[in-house]
């Protein structure tokens, strides 16, 4: 009886232990390297990849919500992974960095974005892998344009000796969004010292045009510099439509002195994807451009196309105009609460690396919407270049 009883206790004692622990998270696709439940209202944004020298992957995201810093000075949180996206560790944490692409070049890493929701564009240098960063303060150590500006994780483009990157100018004839933006791109030459502002050179800026798509075209932003075939370096934007319109890319010309850009109004193409952020980059074996985009399934074509975010696509193209699909990589039947988006993606030899902006299921009630992402999750494509035509 004795025995029975300190058999209870120790039941007791242990049990309510065990209910008091964190249940472990609902996984979504791929590795988890970072949640933030939906109920503290701060959701997850921007991923953005590089690979360093020693193989290494640095990741970066932001933070936006009702009780995030992203109006005032915006925090980017900073993480390394050693064993090739198998687990990561946060390094380090950016005050003053939104919407930002990380890049490697001359032997440091950067990151290039705003410093809040419409800020300063500004680039930081950190000469020890992620651990500490520059202090964008003025014009000769990363405060590249002051004012109000948009951008997203979109590529760096290295091309004919300069470093070229797209941005939105946010304060063009009003501040209603969409409307609001537009295109322009910034440069620097390659040998230039790029923490120094007065060796960028900026382009005029394309404003917002309704009378562009016989008035269904509703904004342009998130640019990707590309240079085509023919070696001309082109913008290549995601476009805002209505519910019922086939998506489509803006393709706007830039300058090759890196001082203007121009755009005709026949210059629309169709893309899979197109009304939400997109990564384009070139591959040289294939010599294909390749793209992960958020395709929008048959069932729900007369939504808002940017409203569907819960399928992502492999898809490439030869000349940036005619867009192929080759396979549907991440996909969750219910578009309103899950979604995988804004990813920003790496080729790593026959494989592409990405992360994602996930919006999933948890042990808290999953994601408030499927914009306002609880994850950023990291994903492989092995052997994509074999991938045929779904």
């Amino acid at each position: 009886c004795m025995k029975m009883k300190y058999i209870y206790l120790l039941l007791i004692l242990v049990f309510p232990l065990k209910v008091l622990r964190a249940q472990p998270v609902d996984s979504p696709p791929g590795v988890v390297i970072n949640h933030i439940p939906a109920n503290l209202d701060r959701f997850i944004g921007s991923p953005s990849i590089c690979i360093l020298p020693d193989g290494n992957y640095i990741v970066s995201h932001d933070e936006f919500g009702p009780t995030s810093t992203e109006f005032k000075s915006a925090i980017t949180r900073i993480y390394v992974s050693v064993d090739k996206g198998k687990s990561w560790k946060r390094i380090s944490q950016i005050n003053g960095q939104f919407w930002s692409t990380l890049f490697y070049l001359n032997g440091a890493l950067y990151i290039i974005g705003t410093n809040k929701h419409h800020g300063n564009l500004v680039l930081r240098r950190s000469d020890d892998y992620g651990k500490t960063w520059t202090i964008p303060y003025d014009g000769k150590n990363g405060l590249l344009l002051e004012g109000e500006y948009h951008t997203a994780p979109t590529p760096v483009l290295i091309h004919k000796g300069r470093i070229w990157r797209a941005v939105e100018y946010a304060t063009a004839r009003t501040t209603k969004w969409g409307e609001r933006y537009s295109a322009m791109v910034v440069s620097a030459p390659l040998n230039s010292d790029l923490m120094n502002a007065g060796n960028w050179t900026r382009t005029n800026h394309l404003y917002y045009n309704p009378d562009y798509l016989n008035g269904s075209f509703q904004a342009w932003l998130e640019g990707n510099v590309v240079a085509t075939p023919s070696g001309e370096v082109v913008d290549v934007l995601r476009v805002q439509v209505p519910k019922g319109h086939k998506e489509v890319m803006a393709l706007v010309k830039v300058n090759l002195s890196g001082d203007s850009v121009s755009f005709a109004s026949s210059d629309f193409y169709d893309m899979p994807g197109a009304a939400k952020k997109f990564t384009i980059r070139y591959d040289t074996v294939t010599q294909r451009y390749w793209s992960l985009v958020n395709e929008v399934p048959d069932s729900l074509q007369q939504i808002s196309p940017n409203s569907v975010r819960n399928m992502v696509t492999l898809v490439s193209s030869l000349d940036l105009k005619k867009w192929k699909r080759h396979k549907v990589v991440l996909f969750h039947p219910d578009h309103l609460r899950h979604g995988f988006q804004y990813v920003d993606w790496l080729f790593e030899k026959n494989d592409i690396i990405f992360v994602s902006r996930t919006a999933y299921d948890d042990n808290t009630g999953g994601a408030k919407n499927n914009h306002d992402a609880n994850f950023i999750t990291f994903h492989r494509i092995e052997n994509f270049r074999a991938m045929t035509a779904d």
